[in-house]
C-alpha cells in the first residue's frame, strides 16, 4: 500500500493504485465521486429518514421500513504521518444545496390511523373553540373607552342599571348585583365530577363516624370498675353493722380489702349496652364564628337515657382528634314548652336543639360560658339505628306539649310565608342589613332585645306583620317572661332560616377562608379565594372575572359591621338571604361550590 509523505502529495497514480487493491469501496456508503480529491470539504451530515419514525402503540402494526438509499455525501480522510489532514475551508456550492434540497420530505410515509384522526379533529375543534372565546373577550377589552377609566363596579352598575328597563320589580343596584350569584345555577357542575366528590365526601363522614365511635367506646369501656366511687359507698352500708372497736381504725380511714370490692357497679358499662345508641351531628348556635363551626358528634343510649358529645378537630389532612365536649350524664331540657322534662328517643330528629346549662359543664369554652344556655343543633341523625331502636321501645304519645309544639310552628309558618314574599329578590339586602342594624341596637352586646326594638327594626326595613302574629310571636319567643328574646332567635323565627344541607356547605365555606379558626376572615383572603372563571356571565363574555367579583365584594361588605373584616355571623347571614330565592338544594350547593372550590 502506497503511503503519503508528510509534505508531498500523493500522485492520481497511486491513488488509484490504492483504490483498486480495496474490493469493497462503496460497502460504508461513499461514492466514488466523494472520493475524488478536487472538493475535500467537510462531510454531510445524511439525511433523516423519517419513515422509519412509526408509532409504538399496539394498533399500529407497522413492520420495521429499512432506510431509503439516498446519495449521501462523505469526504474520505487523506491520511498523513500525523492523522487527519485539516478540513478546508471551502463553502458548499450550489450542487451541494441542491443535493441536501431533495426528497426531504419521504415518500414512504405510513397513512395515518382513525385514533389520530380523531384525536386531530378534536385538537381542531378545541382550538377554534378557543380562539372563538378569546375573541371574544379580546373585542369586550377593545371597545371604545370613555376619557376617563372605569372601575370595575361602576361598569358593573351601567349594566345593572340596563337590566332594570326589563325587570318591572323595585329592586335596587345591590338586589340586582346580589342576584348575579344565582347565575352559577345556570352552570350545573359535570355529573362525573360531581359524583366522585360525593363519594369522596361520604368516604369521609364514614371515617369520622368510626373514629369518634371508636373513642366513646374506649372512654367508657377503660373505666375501671375498682376505683368507680360506689365502691366506697357499698363498703360503708356493709360495715355499718360491725360495732367500732378502738383498736380500729376509723372508718374513712381505712383502706378497702379485695374481699369488699364489688365486681360489678350499678355504673359499670358493658360493650353490649352501649351498642344500643343513637349517633347524631351537632353545631352549636352561636354568632362566634368559631364556636359555630365546631364538630359536634353527639350519642344517646337507650338503657339509661344519657347521652354525651364529642367534639371532632382535624389538623391538616391526617392528624385528629377527638375530645368530651358534653360529658355523659341524664340532662333535660332547659328551655321551650319542654323545659324541665327529660331527654327522650323522641327528642332527636334534624332540626331539633338541645339545651344545657352553661354553669354545669366547666370544660367548655370561655366564649359558650359566657351565655348561660348553650344551645346544640341536631344537623344528622342515624336514620337507620333510630328506627331500630323506635321498633323496640314504645311509640311517642302525643301529649298537649307536642300539640302546642305543632301550633307554634303554624305561628312561625304563617309569618315566614308572608316576609318570603316579600324578601324574594332583595333577601340578601334585607337580612344582612337588618342584622347590622340589630347588632347596633344591641348597646349592652349580649344579644338581648325588647319588644320596642323589634317591632321598630320591622318598621325600618318595610316587614309587614300583623299585631295580632306579632303577639302570638312574642308570647311564644318570651318563654322566660324576662322581656327580652335573642336577636338572632327573633329573626330565624320571623325569617326562617334554610336547611342544615345548605347551612353545612356555609360552615365549610367559611372554614375554608377561616383557617386560623379565629371566627372572622379578612377582604382581602375572600378576594383571594373567591373564583368567578366559571360564571356564566363570564363564560359568555358579559362580564369579565373581576366585575363578578367586586359586586360579590361590595354586597358583602354592605353587611360587615367592620369595612375589612367578615364575621361569621354576617358572611351566614348573607347566603341565609341568597338561599331565599333559591328553590332546590343542588343549585344552592352548586353556588357555594363553584367560587369557593369546595
Amino acid at each position: 500500500m502506497d503511503l503519503e509523505v508528510k509534505g508531498v502529495a500523493a500522485s492520481p497514480a497511486s491513488q488509484a493504485q490504492a483504490m483498486s487493491g480495496r474490493k469493497k469501496p462503496l460497502q460504508q456508503g461513499w461514492t466514488s465521486k466523494s472520493w475524488g480529491v478536487e472538493d475535500p470539504c467537510l462531510p454531510v451530515v445524511p439525511r433523516l429518514d423519517l419513515g422509519s419514525l412509526v408509532d409504538s402503540d399496539d394498533e399500529d402494526d407497522f413492520s420495521h421500513m429499512p432506510l431509503s438509499i439516498t446519495h449521501i455525501h462523505f469526504n474520505p480522510p487523506n491520511s498523513s504521518a500525523f492523522g487527519w489532514v485539516t478540513p478546508c475551508q471551502i463553502p458548499y456550492t450550489q450542487h451541494h444545496l441542491n443535493d441536501l434540497e431533495q426528497d426531504i420530505i419521504p415518500n414512504n410515509l405510513p397513512a395515518p390511523t382513525d385514533k389520530y384522526k380523531l384525536k386531530y379533529q378534536q385538537y381542531k375543534t378545541e382550538v377554534k373553540e378557543g380562539h372563538k372565546q378569546y375573541s371574544q373577550r379580546n373585542t369586550e377589552k377593545t371597545k371604545p373607552q370613555i376619557t376617563h377609566q372605569q372601575t370595575p363596579s361602576k361598569k358593573i352598575d351601567e349594566k345593572c342599571v340596563q337590566g332594570a328597563e326589563a325587570d318591572t320589580d323595585d329592586l335596587t343596584t345591590l338586589d340586582r348585583k346580589a342576584l348575579l350569584q344565582q347565575g352559577y345555577a345556570d352552570n350545573p357542575p359535570i355529573a362525573q365530577r360531581s359524583t366522585r366528590r360525593s363519594d369522596a365526601e361520604i368516604v369521609a363522614a364514614e371515617k369520622k363516624k368510626q373514629t369518634v365511635t371508636e373513642q366513646v367506646m374506649t372512654d367508657h369501656l377503660s373505666r375501671a370498675v375498682i376505683s368507680d366511687p360506689e365502691q366506697n359507698v357499698t363498703t360503708e352500708k356493709q360495715s355499718a353493722h360491725i360495732l367500732p372497736d378502738s383498736k380500729m381504725a376509723p372508718l374513712r380511714g381505712r383502706k378497702r380489702t379485695l374481699h369488699e370490692t364489688k365486681i360489678k357497679t350499678h355504673s359499670t358499662l358493658t360493650e353490649n349496652m352501649l351498642s344500643h345508641k343513637v349517633q347524631f351531628d351537632g353545631r352549636v348556635i352561636s354568632r362566634n364564628g368559631r364556636d359555630a363551626c365546631r364538630e359536634l358528634v353527639g350519642f344517646f343510649f337507650t338503657h339509661d337515657q344519657s347521652l354525651t358529645i364529642y367534639e371532632y378537630r382535624q389538623f391538616g389532612k391526617n392528624r385528629t382528634n377527638v375530645l368530651p365536649f358534653i360529658q355523659k350524664n341524664i340532662y333535660c331540657h332547659q328551655r321551650g314548652r319542654r323545659k324541665g322534662k327529660q331527654y327522650q328517643l323522641g327528642d332527636f330528629y334534624v332540626g331539633a336543639n338541645l339545651t344545657f346549662l352553661s354553669s354545669d359543664h366547666p370544660g367548655l369554652p370561655g366564649s359558650i360560658k359566657e351565655n348561660t344556655l348553650l344551645t346544640l343543633r341536631i344537623t344528622n341523625v342515624d336514620q337507620i339505628a333510630l328506627h331500630s331502636l323506635n321498633c323496640r321501645t314504645d311509640s311517642v304519645e302525643h301529649d298537649d306539649i307536642t300539640n302546642q309544639e305543632a301550633n307554634d310552628r303554624l305561628v312561625f309558618k304563617a309569618i315566614q310565608d308572608v316576609l318570603r314574599e316579600q324578601l324574594h329578590k332583595r333577601g340578601v339586602r334585607i337580612l344582612t342589613r337588618l342584622g347590622k342594624y340589630l347588632r347596633q341596637v344591641d348597646k349592652e352586646g349580649n344579644g338581648l332585645l325588647n319588644k320596642a326594638d323589634f317591632k321598630q327594626a320591622l318598621e325600618v326595613f318595610d316587614l309587614e306583620v300583623s299585631e295580632n302574629d306579632f303577639e302570638s310571636l312574642w308570647l311564644i319567643l318570651n318563654d322566660n317572661d324576662n322581656g327580652k328574646v335573642d336577636y338572632g332567635e327573633f329573626k330565624r323565627a320571623i325569617i326562617g332560616e334554610m336547611n342544615e344541607y345548605r347551612k353545612s356547605f356555609v360552615r365549610k365555606a367559611f372554614m375554608k377562608l377561616d383557617f386560623n379558626k379565629t371566627g372572622s376572615v379578612s377582604t382581602i383572603d375572600i378576594k383571594k379565594c373567591y373564583c368567578a372563571k366559571k360564571h356564566p356571565q363570564v363564560m359568555s363574555g358579559h362580564f369579565t372575572e373581576e366585575e363578578i367579583k367586586s359586586s360579590f365584594l361590595e354586597t358583602l361588605k354592605d353587611a360587615c359591621s367592620k369595612s375589612e373584616e367578615v364575621s361569621y355571623g354576617e358572611f351566614e347571614d348573607y347566603y341565609e338571604g341568597l338561599s331565599i330565592g333559591i328553590v332546590d338544594d343542588e343549585d344552592f350547593v352548586h353556588i357555594l361550590r363553584t367560587p369557593w372550590g369546595i
